[in-house]
């Protein structure tokens, strides 16, 4: 259920290319996969190194490099793009130190394509805690919209997804 709310809204079929940053075990990038194009470029970037081979040994046509979501333009660059049209995060972002957030924050900025859209998600629980509502604070001014879902029920913990558009920021 989570994951259809993370790419709801999403035209899989048409998009160039997309990125999943912290794809964990694969729950996003198995519905990913179901509704892409075969000539979308799909990279995830996994810094768990057992969780990259894990993804790798489940999905045997994936490109997932074992690295930083910090690296997103140079992993991007090694197949040929610039930009992606979709960024998708399973990211915990609040756990994050504030400013590995702003460097990952600035990699997606410079990565995303002007229309493209950067999804990710919270826990309902941990919703008011300081360091979420700092991170929601970062997105409002990062992009010129944000929209948060209803709640996942389904998912547990349940969850919302933040879904982003319009990049205020841009980097070369």
């Amino acid at each position: 259920s989570l994951a259809r709310a993370m790419i709801q809204g999403f035209d899989l079929q048409s998009a160039d290319t997309i990125v999943e940053i912290g794809p964990g075990t694969g729950s996003f990038t198995s519905l990913i996969r179901e509704n892409l194009d075969r000539k979308t470029t799909f990279v995830t970037l996994e810094l768990d190194p057992i969780n990259a081979e894990g993804l790798r040994r489940r999905f045997s046509d994936l490109i997932v490099y074992n690295d930083s979501a910090e690296r997103i333009p140079y992993y991007l660059g090694l197949h040929g793009k610039r930009k992606a049209d979709y960024i998708v995060s399973g990211l915990p972002w609040a756990s994050l130190p504030l400013d590995m957030q702003e460097r990952i924050m600035r990699a997606i900025l410079s990565s995303l394509s002007a229309s493209g859209a950067f999804t990710t998600f919270a826990y309902l629980h941990a919703r008011f805690l300081p360091k979420a509502r700092r991170f929601r604070r970062s997105l409002q001014r990062q992009f010129a919209r944000v929209e948060e879902s209803s709640v996942v029920w389904r998912n547990l913990p349940p969850a919302f997804v933040y879904r982003c558009s319009s990049p205020r920021t841009r980097f070369a």
